[in-house]
């Protein structure tokens, strides 16, 4: 029995018989990096279903170094994503200079042959700590998202970070802030290696482990 509802089947409650069902619209963050394709591999095996629409969104965050955009895919493989049919599509790593997107994009259609899978880059909406989850947060609430899903990024213990609860646990602050400010239903997923499971979180359900 599924301890997380994911709201699927489309929203068809209400409606009269035979009255077409409104597609239900999945936002997948998309990053060049191990954590996003863990969660776009969560998300396709576990929370989409035929008939969902499928929005892969970036935001443009500028480089801290130099202002150009963020680093192309992630080359570790410690997230256990290597090997994976979808880390495949994403060029297992390599740097082969591949658009990102678009190989999410044909990684989801490949899933799911009939969905409508968008993807869409945008510029940060506001500036400060929290310009991404902010942006991704404004974003969804103006496209009508019914799932949000991220990839949980695990930052070193030595950076000193602090959750919310003033513990020492390094933590993701755009994962955090989306899951506690987002209308609709946002599931963080972080994989335990190559066949240990997943991490999930949500505002109900914390740290809820789950068997690949």
């Amino acid at each position: 029995m599924a301890l997380i509802d994911l709201g699927r089947g489309g929203g068809g409650g209400g409606r009269g018989r035979g009255a077409p069902a409104k597609p239900r619209l999945v936002m997948i963050v998309a990053d060049p990096g191990r954590e996003s394709t863990a969660a776009m591999e969560w998300a396709l095996s576990h929370s989409i279903v035929e008939g969902d629409d499928i929005l892969l969104l970036h935001v443009n965050m500028p480089h801290p170094n130099n202002g150009a955009a963020g680093p192309g895919p992630s080359r570790s493989s410690s997230g256990g994503t290597t090997g994976s049919p979808i880390a495949a599509l994403l060029g297992g790593g390599s740097a082969d200079g591949g658009d990102f997107m678009e190989a999410m994009r044909a990684a989801c259609k490949a899933r799911y042959p009939r969905a409508r899978v968008v993807g869409k880059r945008v510029e940060p909406a506001t500036e400060g700590r929290e310009a991404k989850a902010q942006t991704i947060l404004a974003e969804s609430q103006r496209r009508g998202v019914e799932l949000l899903v991220i990839g949980h990024r695990r930052f070193p213990s030595f950076l000193g970070l602090r959750s919310s609860s003033g513990s020492s646990r390094a933590h993701d602050s755009t994962a955090e802030f989306l899951i506690e400010h987002s209308k609709c239903l946002c599931v963080s997923v972080q994989k335990k290696g190559q066949n240990a499971g997943y991490l999930l979180n949500t505002k109900t359900h914390k740290n809820f482990w789950l068997l690949a």
